[in-house]
């Protein structure tokens, strides 16, 4: 096992100032596109600053857009966020499609909390046998070559009668007595 991971940034999962709760706020802050305007590896960039930087724009105002041109460079995107870190991303060679999917990834992020190790605030010495829990755990065993959708698997587990359920099954049972009424008459009739 690689202990590469020893080497990152350690902290717990956490959401800035709760975000979420109350209504969210998006953490990126400003974005910058570094570009050429004649190199052949910013075609992608060049391509997506002209025909998707200002709907990107319109749909998110809370976000800064910088477009800087320079000579003779790679093609970069650099992400400021709300708690002040910034993140650099080299987009050399890159389609437009892939720059829109890597700007909006950075907008869904809080800064180089990706490149977070995660710490938990339990340790053991000895994990479990079993594995972690799933959701899968305990399912029956019908429910494994069951083919979905299924009306049955559908149905709520435990309903109550309903009012029209109820009538059809009483007039079930007076259909039913009133048969055996009429059949104990004619019963007694062939006996006499």
């Amino acid at each position: 096992m690689s202990n590469s991971h020893l080497f990152l940034k350690s902290g717990f999962p956490r959401a800035p100032l709760q975000n979420g709760l109350g209504r969210y706020v998006c953490q990126l802050q400003r974005i910058t596109l570094k570009f050429c305007k004649n190199n052949g590896s910013s075609r992608g960039m060049r391509d997506f600053i002209e025909n998707h930087l200002l709907d990107f724009a319109k749909e998110n105002p809370g976000i800064v857009v910088y477009v800087k041109p320079r000579r003779h460079r790679t093609p970069v995107l650099v992400a400021e966020y709300l708690n002040g870190e910034r993140e650099w991303m080299s987009c050399r060679n890159s389609t437009q499609e892939e720059i829109s999917k890597w700007i909006d990834l950075l907008k869904t992020q809080n800064g180089s909390s990706s490149s977070l190790r995660l710490r938990k605030m339990w340790h053991t010495e000895v994990p479990s046998i079993q594995g972690p829990w799933t959701p899968f755990l305990l399912r029956s065993p019908e429910a494994q070559g069951q083919a979905y959708p299924s009306a049955e698997a559908s149905k709520p587990l435990e309903t109550p009668q309903t009012a029209t359920e109820k009538l059809i099954e009483l007039f079930r049972q007076q259909k039913l007595e009133a048969g055996e009424e009429a059949h104990d008459v004619l019963n007694k009739k062939r006996a006499e």
